[in-house]
This record gives C-alpha cells, sequence and structure tokens, in this order.
C-alpha cells in the first residue's frame, strides 16, 4: 500500500502493505528475504533443536498462523518459544508490549521492534519487516520468515522433539501427496489468501475488480472440492487446508468489510463454513484464532482504509457448532 498522505516512509520500517502497490494501482505482495533451512541431521547448518529456536508472530495475521497450527498441531510448544507482538501495526512496524492480552515483550533479543531483529540478524537488510520470523538464538540470526517454509520444517525436521507418536507421524506434506498439494496451494495462494489482499489494497477500480473476481472463483472452487470430499486432498488432512484456514477464520470478520470482499460470506458456503468449524474445532488449533487480535489489527491498523480506526462489533459466528463433515 502506497504510504499514507503527509507521512514520510521510514526505510527502517517497509512493510508489504505499504510498500507493494504497482502504477496499476494493484497490491503485489514482495518475495520473502530469508530463506534457510533447518534439519534434523543439520546438513544445513541449522540442526533441528530444542530451545535453539524462536517465533516471532503476530495472532493477527494469516501467514504467522500458519506456523502456529502446525507448530501445535506437532506437539512443539515445548521446543519452538514465541513471542506476540503488538496487534497495532504503527509507523514503527511491528511492536512488543505486555499492555495487551497474548502479546509480549521480546525477551530474546530485548528489542522494542522487529526491525531491530531483522537489523541484528543483517546490518544492511532494506526489505520488508514481516511476521512471522524464526530466529536462531545460538547463531543469531534469522533463519527464515517465509511461512511456507517454515511450516515445512516443523512438519518435517523436528520429528525427534515431537510431544506424541500421533505428532511425530503427522506428515502434512507427505511425499506420495506432495503433486497434489502444490497444484492446490498455486490456485488457492493468489486467488485466496493474496486475493483478499489484492481486493483491500487494490488503488484502482480495475485493480479491485479482477482481484474480486479471483477471490470469489476460488472460494466457489473451494467450496465445489469440499461437497465432495472432507479436506483438499481427499481424506488426508494437509498443509493445504491449513493454508486455507487461516483465511477462510478470518474472512466474514475482517476481509468481508475491511477488504470489501462483501459478496458473499464464508458462513454462506454451506461446505466452507462446515470445514472451517471441522479445522477449528481441532486439537489446540482454537487457541491459536484470536478475533481480537485479528480485528484490532486489521481495522487499527490500516488508517487509509479505515480512517478513524472504529472496530466493528461483529458478526456473532459459532465455531463450535457441529460440523458434520466426519461421513465425507
Amino acid at each position: 500500500m502506497a504510504t499514507p498522505q503527509g507521512k514520510t516512509e521510514d526505510h527502517n520500517t517497509k512493510q508489504s502493505w505499504r510498500t507493494s502497490v504497482n502504477d496499476k494501482g494493484e497490491y503485489i505482495r514482495k518475495a520473502s528475504s530469508f530463506r534457510n533451512w533447518i534439519s534434523a541431521d543439520g546438513s544445513t547448518g541449522f540442526p533441528a533443536e530444542s530451545g535453539r529456536y524462536h517465533l516471532y508472530v503476530s495472532l493477527a495475521c494469516p501467514w504467522a498462523h500458519r506456523t502456529l497450527i502446525v507448530r501445535v498441531l506437532k506437539g512443539l510448544e515445548d521446543v519452538i518459544s514465541v513471542t506476540v507482538v503488538d496487534w497495532f501495526l504503527s509507523e514503527g512496524g511491528w511492536s512488543f508490549t505486555d499492555k495487551k492480552p497474548k502479546c509480549g515483550l521480546d525477551t530474546v533479543n530485548n528489542c522494542t521492534y522487529l526491525k531491530e531483529i531483522y537489523k541484528k540478524a543483517d546490518p544492511e537488510y532494506n526489505g520488508n519487516i514481516t511476521v512471522p520470523c524464526l530466529w536462531d538464538k545460538i547463531k543469531k540470526t534469522i533463519v527464515n520468515n517465509e511461512s511456507s517454509e517454515i511450516i515445512r520444517m516443523l512438519t518435517s525436521e523436528f520429528n525427534a522433539f515431537c510431544k506424541t507418536e500421533e505428532q511425530k507421524k503427522l506428515d502434512l506434506y507427505p511425499e506420495n501427496l506432495r503433486q497434489q498439494i502444490d497444484v492446490v496451494n498455486d490456485w488457492v495462494y493468489p486467488q485466496i489468501n493474496n486475493g483478499v489482499y489484492r481486493c483491500g489494497f487494490a488503488q484502482s477500480q480495475e485493480a479491485y475488480n479482477a482481484a474480486v473476481k479471483d477471490v470469489f472463483e476460488g472460494l466457489d472452487k473451494a467450496e465445489s472440492i469440499l461437497t465432495k470430499q472432507r479436506y483438499l486432498i481427499g481424506k488426508r488432512f494437509t498443509e493445504a487446508d491449513v493454508r486455507l484456514f487461516t483465511t477462510l477464520v478470518r474472512f466474514d470478520t475482517v476481509y468481508h468489510t475491511h477488504f470489501k470482499t462483501n459478496k458473499k460470506r464464508i458462513t454462506d458456503y454451506p461446505n466452507l463454513w462446515a470445514y472451517v468449524r471441522e479445522l477449528f474445532q481441532m486439537p489446540g488449533v482454537a487457541a491459536t484464532v484470536d478475533q481480537e487480535h485479528i480485528m484490532k489489527h486489521y481495522y487499527e491498523s490500516h488508517k487509509s482504509l479505515n480512517p478513524l480506526g472504529i472496530v466493528p462489533v461483529g458478526p456473532d459466528l459459532d465455531f463450535m457448532s457441529p460440523h458434520g463433515r466426519e461421513s465425507l
């Protein structure tokens, strides 16, 4: 998103929603910068170890939310520590506070802003300051800030530290299904995950029209798939479901209104709405969802979309009602 009128962009606090709109008014998300890999055998130089790695996340962010879901599904809560940033994204970027529910101070690096952690990793860094951010306490650097890669590391490289055998065996990116998962990710990401942002941050009618068309074509496609099968890849729950869920669980509370994706709600899709409830009710997942953080982040932070920062009161959604998808 372009810099708000009257504001000067600080090159140290670049955020993708401020700096990623092209001359056609289209929001173009920039690639993540830190792309190292943690390996179970240590061959990559970043060995999987308990207590070594730390996640910086926002409970509002769907990309960070992916990592929290996989962390809990794999039973790695005691293996990889977490700090939750302030839900308000200020001109200074993501910051740390202990004055708001579930937020915390940075006890690992003693920083005030996330941008300081990026500078610790690379003093010359001049890219976007984003969450999730996976930090190595030993090497004192950022390992990776690409959520799709972090969830695969958590899925495959930390099995020695999972709490239970069932969690150890849980493979969200099994080799025999990778091609199918990649195909699904390849349309869910641009049309739905990033599609809602392309709607919300569009700065021309043409850019918005193209984006909103993609979003609802994607949702219609997902609804059709879930009419016939329990998950996006048949009967097997995979990372594709995690990646879709984090957008769907924010859709009616934020994207529908704030990002103008108001053609339909998720509750208007019988199968998508049941599917969201099923995933929400999986052990540990509900605790990773915080609608207060979600709604207050978007409505308070994006002043160019919501100048007065007023947070809506609803909608009321019952994510714990029976989903009825067991028979699929």
